[in-house]
C-alpha cells in the first residue's frame, strides 16, 4: 500500500517567525536549553575531579586513562547524536527530548558507583550518548519555535550557558572534593548527582513544551499544528505579532508522515555542498580547540602548577564567566552585522589569542592565575565562534532533515576534532613537557584559523532569514 501524499498551503511558519519575544520563547530557552548546562557541568567535573580520580584509593586513574574518560563521553555523544539525531526527523522534537534526558540522568547517576576504568568509561559514553541526542533534538525544535530575527542571538546565548553548568560543576567540585570534609572516594561521586538532581527539575518544565509546529506541517499533521500555534499566540498576548513583512507569503508543501533518511542525506550532499564542507570545518576546529584545552585543564594546573586538585575547581570559575560573557554579549552582533562577519572575526581572534598564549606557557611567562585570566580572554571570542557553529549547522539544511543534520555535523566535528584531542592531549600532559604541550595548542590554533578563512569564503548570509529562505524544504511544491 503506497504513502499518502498530500499537498498543503500554511502561514504558520510566518507567525512563528512574526511574534514578539514572549514568556513562552522565555520558557523553551530555560527548559530546552538546560542541554547545554548539562553538558558543560558533566564536562566541568571531569576534568575538575581529574586530580580525585587519580588519588582515589579504589580508581587510581592515569593521566592517559584521564584523557581516555573524556574521550569515552565524545564517541557517546556521537553515537547519540546520529542516533537520536534521525529519530528526532522521524518521530518528533518534543518526543525525543524526553527520551534522552531520560538517558542523561540515568547515566550520570550511574556514574558515580563506578568502580573501576571499565565501568566509569561506559557510563561516560552513555552519558555523552545522552547529551549528543540533546544537541540534535533539542537544537532543532529551538530553531523552528523562535522568531528569526531573535535566532541568531538566542541560539549563541544558549550555547554560552554550557558555562553556567561549567560553574556549577566547578562550584561542586570544590565543595565536595574539600579536603577532610569527605573520605576521598565519596566526594566525587556526590558531585555526579548535581546533574541528576537538575534534570529531574528539568522534566517538569519540558511538560509545557509543545511539538516543533514545522515539524507537524511536514508530517501532514496540519490541524495539530494548527492548535499549537494558535495556543502560542493566545500565550503571547493579542499584542503579539510584531511585523508584517511585505515578502511574508505562505508556504505550499508536499507532506507525508515521513520523509525517507536517504533522500535527507542525498538531497543535502547534492544541493548544498558548500554547506557541507562549510558546517565539518567549523564543527571540528571548535571541538579540538575547545576539548583539547578545557579537559586538560586539570591536568595541566596539577602537573605545571602543582596547584591541588580540590583548588582546580576555582580557576575553572572565572574562565566559565569568559565563555558565558562572550556569547551573550556577542550574540546580538551576529543578527546586526551578520553571520559571516563575526563568524569569522570570532574563530581568528580565538586561533591568534592561542598561539599567543602557548607560546607564553612554553616559556613559563605565565603562573597559573595569569594562565587562566588569559584563557578567559580568548574563550571570550572562542565560545561565541563555537556556539555560531552549532547556529550555521542548525539552520543552514532543509526543515525535514533538521535534526540528522545537527547530529550527522555535531558527531562528524566531534570525531574529527574532539574524540581524539583529551586522549591527545591527555599523552602530551603526562610527558612533563611544556614544549609538547605548545605544539598541541599551535594545531588547534591553526584548526581556528583556517576554519576562519572558510567561512570568509563560503559562509551563509542567514540573519533575520525564514528558516524556509535560508534552506528551501524537501517537500516545498513551488
Amino acid at each position: 500500500m503506497s504513502e499518502r501524499v498530500a499537498i498543503i498551503e500554511t502561514d504558520i511558519p510566518a507567525r512563528l517567525d512574526r511574534l514578539r519575544w514572549t514568556r513562552f520563547h522565555t520558557l523553551v530557552v530555560a527548559a530546552l536549553g538546560i542541554t547545554w548546562i548539562l553538558d558543560g557541568l558533566e564536562v566541568t567535573l571531569a576534568g575538575s575531579i581529574a586530580g580525585a580520580l587519580q588519588e582515589s584509593p579504589v580508581l587510581r586513574f592515569s593521566p592517559a586513562e584521564i584523557g581516555g574518560i573524556g574521550s569515552a563521553y565524545l564517541v557517546g555523544a556521537v553515537i547519540g547524536a546520529v542516533l537520536f539525531g534521525y529519530l528526532t526527523d522521524r518521530f518528533g522534537r518534543r518526543r525525543l527530548f524526553f527520551v534522552t534526558l531520560g538517558l542523561y540522568l540515568t547515566a550520570t547517576a550511574a556514574t558515580a558507583f563506578s568502580w573501576d576504568f571499565a565501568s566509569f568509561a561506559l557510563f561516560r559514553l552513555l552519558t555523552g550518548a545522552g547529551i549528543g541526542g540533546e544537541y540534535a533534538a533539542i537544537n532543532s525544535a529551538i530553531q523552528e519555535l523562535v522568531p528569526a530575527r531573535f535566532r541568531g542571538r538566542t541560539d549563541l546565548a544558549i550555547n554560552g550557558s554550557f558555562w553556567i553548568g561549567a560553574a556549577l560543576g566547578a562550584f561542586g567540585a570544590v565543595t565536595f572534593l574539600r579536603p577532610g570534609w569527605l573520605p576521598a572516594d565519596l566526594g566525587w561521586r556526590i558531585a555526579f548527582g548535581i546533574g541528576a538532581a537538575l534534570g529531574l527539575g528539568v522534566l517538569l518544565l519540558r511538560r509545557h513544551i509543545p511539538e516543533s509546529p514545522r515539524w507537524l506541517i511536514l508530517h501532514d499533521r496540519l490541524p495539530e499544528a494548527e492548535r499549537v500555534i494558535d495556543g502560542i499566540e493566545r500565550r503571547a498576548g493579542s499584542g503579539a505579532p510584531a511585523a508584517h513583512p511585505e515578502n511574508e507569503r505562505n508556504i505550499r508543501l508536499i507532506v507525508s508522515a515521513h520523509t525517507p533518511v536517504a533522500r535527507m542525506v542525498a538531497a543535502i550532499l547534492r544541493d548544498y555542498p558548500q554547506r557541507v564542507a562549510l558546517g565539518l570545518t567549523l564543527m571540528s576546529a571548535q571541538a579540538f580547540f575547545y576539548n583539547a584545552i578545557f579537559f586538560s585543564y586539570a591536568l595541566v594546573l596539577t602537573r605545571f602548577y602543582a596547584i591541588p586538585a580540590a583548588d582546580v575547581g576555582w580557576y575553572i570559575l572565572p574562565f566559565a564567566l569568559g565563555n558565558f560573557l562572550g556569547p551573550l554579549t556577542l550574540g546580538p552582533l551576529f543578527d546586526l552585522i551578520g553571520r559571516k562577519a563575526m563568524i569569522g572575526t570570532t574563530y581568528a581572534l580565538s586561533g591568534v589569542l592561542l598561539a599567543v598564549v602557548g607560546w607564553l606557557f612554553r616559556h613559563g611567562q605565565v603562573d597559573a592565575a595569569q594562565l587562566t585570566l588569559c584563557w578567559t580572554g580568548i574563550f571570550f571570542f572562542a565560545s561565541a565562534a563555537a556556539s555560531s557553529a552549532y547556529l550555521t549547522v542548525s539552520e543552514s539544511f532543509p526543515l525535514e532533515a533538521r535534526a540528522l543534520a545537527i547530529a550527522v555535523f555535531y558527531a562528524l566535528g566531534t570525531a574529527l576534532g574532539g574524540a581524539v584531542s583529551p586522549w591527545l592531549f591527555g599523552i602530551l600532559v603526562g610527558t612533563g613537557e611544556r614544549s609538547a604541550v605548545f605544539a598541541g595548542y599551535l594545531f588547534g590554533a591553526a584548526l581556528m584559523i583556517a576554519a576562519a578563512l572558510v567561512e570568509f569564503a563560503i559562509g551563509i548570509r542567514a540573519e533575520r532569514q525564514p528558516l524556509e529562505s535560508v534552506a528551501r524544504p524537501l517537500s516545498a511544491a513551488d
